[in-house]
């Protein structure tokens, strides 16, 4: 026990000193910045002009394509790298693993594209 806790000392000493300087430095801003709230900042920004509908309308289908869009890629990067850098420990079986799943992604990506998400119009 004693020997683990002496391995994530330096971590927790890390993070706490992180926190401390994270901390410092928002309340800096806070007491040294001048704070004069306005109108114009405190409104909410649409494109530089005010909001002229309600927040709870109805989206377009093509927001929610956009990010399976992006989630499709995102997790494609992020499981990419790990896997190229163990190929040679995982063998056959890790490597046809990730031919699946790229299938698998493929597949959204098709979708995607057969109804229309990246068609910028």
């Amino acid at each position: 026990m004693q020997a683990l806790l002496r391995e994530w000392f330096p971590i927790l000493i890390f993070l706490a000193i992180a926190g401390a300087i994270a901390m410092a430095m928002v309340g800096a801003s806070y007491l040294l910045a001048r704070q004069r709230p306005d109108s114009e900042k405190l409104s909410p920004y649409e494109c530089g002009f005010g909001p002229f509908e309600d927040a709870r309308i109805r989206f377009d289908v093509r927001y929610y394509l956009v990010a399976i869009l992006f989630i499709i890629f995102d997790l494609e990067v992020a499981f990419l790298f790990p896997w190229a850098v163990a190929l040679g420990h995982i063998g056959l079986f890790g490597f046809w693993s990730m031919v699946v799943f790229l299938a698998v992604l493929t597949v959204g990506f098709v979708y995607e594209w057969r109804k229309g998400a990246l068609e910028w119009e």
